[in-house]
């Protein structure tokens, strides 16, 4: 889509259904219930054995900087240095309960998630504030840094989690707590306040949240004030700066494209800096193009947008290579061992491509969203629930595993909360139409124009591409219905009521229209071939040259040595190699997976040389290739997803 197509395409407002309005089964259900069953709870103990309760309990004295840390984790430190931002990982611990016991109720840990919220309403000011690393940690000193000290990020997350422990468990306390907080940043931030915004970006989003569950537009008010403030000069951080005493402009990162805040939002053009940030403000960018109806913003975005997705992003669907700044660097610069897709960094991608969708059906974000989704999101969850990576590469010598746990915390509840919130991933809604982004089993109960609808889908999606959705509403209602032909799929077959539907004359945008009267038990189904493909990366990707990938439907695949005869890195993948997909009920959970015949550079008659003037042998092997997102669930050993090959 060009900029111009983007300015003139037409707006209908699509807002993602509440978590509980979707019961999520097959294979996104088996791992909520990992997070119901298991990851939750986790969360929640490493919190406490972090010490994070004492920082927020005003009853507790005051914490030393660091204290002791009793887990068996994967870093050699055995202190935890108290963490500014504490309250963001509470928060999302919180969000990730409340999605948790509205799938399976657990009296323990809802009691557990009561007492925190107690003691934030305690910990609490009189005027609202709310912050325990400035008033247990630095008292005195609240709103003098916002670049570096993620204030405004951990009320963000506080706000997630209050509005979700809101829609799942029907109480208010925290929800009330955060609304007074909010009122007080109104007060600092908003009209004729001080000029602000984060340095770490998530407030934004989270007042769009706050404010359609409230109905309090003072909230969306804020949230479009911060965003437009970004980058404007004169630069409230330098200002920032020099009340603190601190030269302008000299930070860690030296530069403000680190928390891109370099220029104006509608004139970047560029996705640079801290992947996290990056994510988390085009997604609240998004939110508030599609609230206001902003082209300037809807445009400045598919710039970016169009950026990512052609020079910086991973066929996997991580993004930010580099582990010294967390995020960008050069175009075309993929690394695939020293990846550092950051599973936070994927989290965010599926946040803005689901709040682009929010402007309409597009299957140019919900594509992104699923690769992101299946891929290099939860890779970052261990199947069982209980360990995790922080970074996802796409190859490892044998050496890349799960932790228990890290210093810096972000990515568990992160992928944790997702996971367990993907119902209101799966659909949109607007006043006149239902959008049905992503296929798998599962109902959604809506309500469309004022009318009760539910669409019940039936799927082995994403091992199979058959997918049936049946339609339950108590009258005759007229609605559209769009349904995402997702772009790896090279052919379809669309049929209402077992009549075909003629998807050229259909489909607008990657989306099958069906615009009708729906009748009570009427049904919908849709055919998505998937075909093992195989996928080149730019010749300017020097990582990739020579190389080549394995996709089947929405998954990308990868050797694992456990699977293979030889090392994945010996391995070359013929032009003429052919794959039979098979699934296996009793690997990974149940999981299809592709095997064939290669090719491996035999290294019996080298005697002992490290040089020679002949090439090695080729032998034929057998080869059997797993979903990414599994991988580093059973014994250890090398991985790839870039395979050598014609």
């Amino acid at each position: 889509m060009t900029q111009a197509d983007a300015a003139a395409a037409p707006r209908a407002r699509f807002r993602p259904p509440a978590v509980p309005d979707v019961e999520v089964r097959g294979f996104w259900g088996a791992r909520i219930d990992a997070v119901a069953s298991r990851t939750a709870d986790i969360l929640y103990q490493r919190c406490v054995e972090a010490g994070m309760l004492e920082q927020i309990d005003p009853d507790r004295p005051v914490p030393a900087q660091s204290i002791p840390f009793h887990l068996d984790h994967d870093f050699t430190a055995s202190t935890v240095t108290t963490q500014m931002f504490w309250d963001s990982d509470l928060g999302k611990t919180i969000e990730t309960a409340a999605y948790s016991l509205y799938r399976r109720p657990n009296p323990a840990l809802e009691a557990k998630v009561d007492a925190v919220i107690d003691m934030y309403a305690r910990l609490q000011q009189p005027d609202g504030y709310l912050s325990s690393w400035y008033q247990r940690m630095q008292p005195g000193r609240r709103w003098t840094n916002l670049r570096d000290c993620h204030e405004l990020y951990c009320a963000g997350h506080l706000i997630e989690g209050a509005v979700a422990y809101y829609q799942a468990t029907g109480k208010r306390k925290l929800l009330d707590v955060m609304c007074r907080y909010v009122d007080h940043i109104i007060s600092v931030f908003g009209p004729g306040g001080q000029e602000g915004y984060c340095g770490h970006e998530e407030i934004e989003l989270a007042l769009v949240k706050l404010a359609r569950v409230t109905g309090d537009e003072r909230y969306m008010a804020l949230a479009k004030t911060f965003i437009d403030r970004r980058g404007q000069e004169p630069h409230y951080f330098d200002g920032e700066a020099r009340a603190r005493g601190d030269e302008p402009k000299t930070f860690h990162f030296k530069t403000y494209e680190y928390n891109q805040s370099h220029e104006p939002v509608r004139d970047q053009d560029k996705v640079v800096g801290h992947a996290v940030r990056a994510m988390y403000l085009y997604s609240g960018m998004a939110d508030i193009a599609t609230e206001y109806g902003d082209d300037s913003l809807r445009v400045a975005l598919d710039r970016l947008w169009d950026d990512l997705h052609s020079k910086r992003l991973y066929v996997t669907g991580g993004l930010g290579p580099s582990a010294d700044n967390e995020g960008f660097t050069a175009d075309y610069d993929l690394p695939n061992e020293s990846a550092y897709a950051e599973t936070c960094a994927a989290v965010g991608l599926a946040f803005w491509a689901s709040r682009m969708l929010g402007m309409g059906p597009n299957a140019r974000y919900a594509d992104s969203m699923e690769l992101a989704l299946y891929n290099g999101a939860i890779s970052g969850l261990s199947l069982d629930g209980a360990t995790f990576f922080y970074e996802n590469p796409l190859e490892s010598r044998g050496d890349h595993h799960r932790w228990t746990w890290h210093r810096c915390p972000c990515c568990p509840p992160n992928i944790a909360r997702l996971t367990a919130s993907i119902g209101s991933y799966i659909y949109g809604v607007a006043d006149d139409a239902v959008a049905v982004h992503l296929y798998g089993d599962s109902t959604a109960r809506l309500e469309v124009g004022g009318h009760p609808v539910r669409l019940t889908q039936a799927s082995r999606y994403p091992w199979d591409g058959a997918v049936r959705i049946e339609v339950t509403v108590e009258a005759p209602t007229r609605f559209t219905l769009h349904l995402r032909i997702p772009g790896w799929c090279p052919q379809a077959r669309l049929a209402v009521n077992g009549g075909a539907v003629d998807l050229a004359a259909a489909t607008r945008n990657g989306y099958a229209t069906i615009e009708r009267d729906w009748q009570n038990g009427d049904s919908v189904t849709l055919d998505l071939a998937m075909p093992v493909q195989r996928l080149y990366a730019n010749p300017q990707v020097r990582q990739d040259a020579g190389r080549v990938a394995l996709r089947r439907g929405p998954l990308i695949y990868c050797l694992e040595a456990v699977d293979n005869p030889v090392p994945p890195s010996r391995i070359r993948l013929p032009r003429q190699a052919r794959f039979e997909a098979r699934f296996e009920p009793d690997l990974l959970g149940g999981a299809t997976v592709l095997a064939g015949e290669a090719e491996a550079e035999a290294v019996q008659d080298w005697d002992g040389a490290l040089y020679r003037s002949e090439p090695p042998a080729a032998e034929p092997v057998p080869i059997r290739a797993v979903p990414y997102f599994a991988w580093d669930n059973r014994e250890p050993g090398e991985m790839q997803v870039w395979l050598r090959g014609g």
